[in-house]
């Protein structure tokens, strides 16, 4: 009985040996999560390492694969797939920009919030004070909706940072903050109330490219449009000379911004 007990107690003694020694061996084995990655099908994209941006859709001729800085270059997928998520971003907040200051400026003159065609408050870049003054608690509600959209983006595409690399502007090991979630495409937050968005892979590609185009174009425009009317203070149509500049420069002098 005793020799058997002995022999019980020897292989489960080597047992345990073993398995804390292959524990030991596999928290010392290098991550396969890189690798992984690379494999996942997302939107029909599938992440290649000797393409430029690791294959993702956006380059059309004859501009083709366009980065003059080179923030691609050594760029990992990580990184490569934040770049594009924050160019998405504010591409689609310059779509948004660009058709607002034009509907609400000469000869349109549309504004959701205020009353524009009984008088002429000038150029787009001035209507955040006529908004303050007709509707008040407008930028408070907006910036409810922006942290709630900002949120539910952050739930669907983002990993929790880990608490070792909170504050870090950059971490060789552990989780990030905004470091995206692995089978999270760039920019796709399941947002599709009209159904746009293709099953077809090809389609997709064609439709994702689409987009980044024309907010590239639009941040461009939005940009020039700012820094025109901040040098002459005319709306855009105005300036284009297919609208009447009805706005009176004396009126300016209760607004925040001054023109010459």
């Amino acid at each position: 009985l005793l020799e058997s007990i002995n022999k019980d107690i020897t292989s489960n003694m080597k047992l345990a040996v073993f398995s804390l020694l292959a524990g030991s061996a596999a928290a010392f084995a290098p991550a396969r999560t890189a690798r992984a990655n690379t494999a996942l099908n997302l939107n029909g994209w599938v992440a290649d390492e000797g393409a430029f941006c690791f294959g993702l859709p956006g380059s059309l001729p004859p501009v083709g694969d366009f980065d003059p800085l080179g923030f691609a270059t050594n760029a990992d997928l990580g990184t490569i797939k934040k770049y594009r998520e924050a160019e998405l971003q504010h591409g689609r907040v310059a779509m948004l920009a660009a058709i607002g200051m034009l509907v609400t400026e000469e000869p349109l003159e549309f504004h959701p919030l205020f009353e524009a065609s009984n008088k002429d408050i000038g150029p787009a870049i001035r209507h955040l004070d006529e908004v303050r003054a007709a509707s008040p608690f407008f930028f408070e509600f907006l910036a409810v909706i922006i942290g709630g959209l900002e949120l539910n983006r952050a739930l669907v595409g983002w990993k929790a940072p880990e608490s070792g690399t909170l504050g870090r502007v950059s971490s060789d090991g552990g989780t990030m903050f905004q470091d995206l979630n692995d089978g999270y495409y760039p920019g796709d937050v399941g947002f599709d109330p009209l159904g746009l968005k293709p099953e077809d892979p090809e389609e997709f590609a064609i439709l994702h490219t689409k987009e980044l185009q024309n907010g590239r174009l639009a941040m461009l425009g939005a940009a020039g449009m700012i820094v025109q009317e901040l040098v002459n203070g005319k709306e855009i149509f105005v300036n284009l000379g297919v609208a009447t500049d009805r706005f009176d420069a004396a009126s300016q002098a209760m607004l925040p911004v001054q023109f010459p």
